[in-house]
């Protein structure tokens, strides 16, 4: 889980005697243990006889995180299981997780996934999506179709197919898939050949996502050639501009790298920040366009 990844390296660089260590130690097993009672940082820190603020600043210097985000991300793990391999409805899933309702669990998925808890458990269902291997500028192309376009693009480095395939199919776990590379060939010559870019012939191609997601990726589209902009940028162009975080989380989803842009959004300072196909893809990617531009 990304919660416990993110706490393992500090905790490392400090004495594991110390009451710190302790006091981190306990709130992790408390809520790893109590996550169905939602405490809050008020109980958690009664309960360890601190006071809020002063436990606050200590886990979050510890894990990275305040305590809130990790009670976040429990809850969330469990309710991947609750939704998926338990198949629990929403309404039950909730109460089972100690929510409230439906509501909080779509603004937890909301504010993690960018999609909501019903969404995430479709995740594909009654699609048929078509792919193949194809050799590109940029290493080896994974091209995903379905009958109405182009539903997936991304990259492979030499022997990391499987790897490929399988991070992009666990996007739709629920949908079948056929290896066509017949079906798929005409769109890599389509996508990487300038010349055969036409306003007037736009490549069809089809968003699989939740309404937040699909926003964040139309507004990509919006980017000019040889362009770039910030998540904020993004954010603010969907209308939710206090939504960067969401807004990255879209961005690293994105399906259809190259032709949805997500190498052109760009990090507060102008930084290139991650890019789900590596760094240094993204900058040939850039660099060719810069140079094509």
């Amino acid at each position: 889980m990304n919660a416990f990844a993110q706490i393992a390296q500090p905790v490392t660089d400090v004495t594991p005697e110390g009451s710190d260590y302790e006091t981190v130690r306990c709130v992790i097993e408390m809520i790893t243990l109590d996550y169905r009672d939602q405490p809050s940082l008020e109980v958690i820190a009664a309960e360890l006889g601190q006071s809020p603020t002063q436990l606050q600043k200590v886990f979050t210097r510890w894990a990275g995180l305040s305590p809130k985000a990790f009670l976040q991300a429990v809850t969330l793990d469990h309710a991947k299981r609750l939704l998926g391999k338990e198949e629990l409805p929403l309404l039950e899933a909730s109460y089972e997780l100690g929510l409230s309702g439906p509501g909080r669990l779509h603004d937890l998925f909301v504010t993690h996934e960018a999609m909501s808890p019903g969404e995430w458990k479709a995740r594909g269902g009654g699609l048929t999506i078509r792919y193949g291997f194809h050799p590109s500028p940029f290493g080896i192309a994974l091209v995903m179709a379905t009958d109405r376009g182009l539903a997936g693009l991304a990259f492979a480095d030499q022997n990391g197919e499987k790897a490929c395939l399988e991070d992009m199919t666990c996007r739709w776990p629920n949908a079948e898939y056929v290896e066509d590379r017949e079906i798929t060939a005409p769109y890599i010559t389509r996508i990487f050949d300038r010349s055969k870019w036409s306003g007037d012939q736009p490549l069809k191609v089809v968003l699989i996502g939740s309404d937040f997601q699909v926003r964040v990726w139309q507004s990509l589209l919006k980017i000019p050639f040889g362009k770039a902009v910030t998540y904020s940028d993004v954010a603010n162009d969907i209308g939710q501009p206090t939504a960067s975080r969401a807004v990255g989380a879209a961005i690293g989803r994105n399906p259809i790298s190259f032709v949805v842009p997500c190498h052109r959004a760009l990090g507060k300072s102008g930084a290139l920040t991650g890019y789900h196909w590596g760094l240094t893809r993204k900058r040939a990617i850039l660099g060719w366009e810069a140079g094509a531009a």
